[in-house]
């Protein structure tokens, strides 16, 4: 078993309101040099909370996330950085319309298993 930590990435149209969208989820397992996310942007869903959203640019952001976790220069100056400050800064507290929930760990025996089944919990 290896230790995992993950967070929810959440959508705040409002962030004044504190209501939220659960959109993906990002993983990091250090012992099996795992960093990902996986989301989901339901545009129906979203609307639901504000008809300004611009979904576009939600995709735009969530892809950097994407880009981070995958490293190497596409994910820019965070990309460069060493695996588990890329996690914490992608999980740092804010202020802006995407965030993440508090980080939570748990134990896993494969990390990527682990991603799909906490997006198939906390989003689908």
């Amino acid at each position: 078993m290896h230790l995992f930590e993950y967070a929810v990435i959440r959508v705040m149209p409002r962030v004044e309101r504190e209501e939220f969208l659960n959109v993906g989820v990002i993983v990091y397992c250090p012992a099996q040099g795992f960093l990902k996310t996986v989301f989901e942007l339901n545009e129906n869903r979203l609307r639901a909370f504000s008809a300004e959203l611009d979904i576009e640019e939600l995709h735009d952001r969530l892809r950097a996330f994407e880009r981070i976790c995958a490293g190497r220069k596409e994910g820019g100056a965070i990309g460069q950085l060493a695996i588990a400050s890329r996690f914490r800064w992608l999980t740092a507290m804010r202020s802006t319309v995407v965030q993440t929930s508090p980080v939570h760990p748990g134990l896993c025996t494969d990390a990527g298993e682990t991603l799909a089944r906490l997006f198939t919990q906390q989003v689908l």
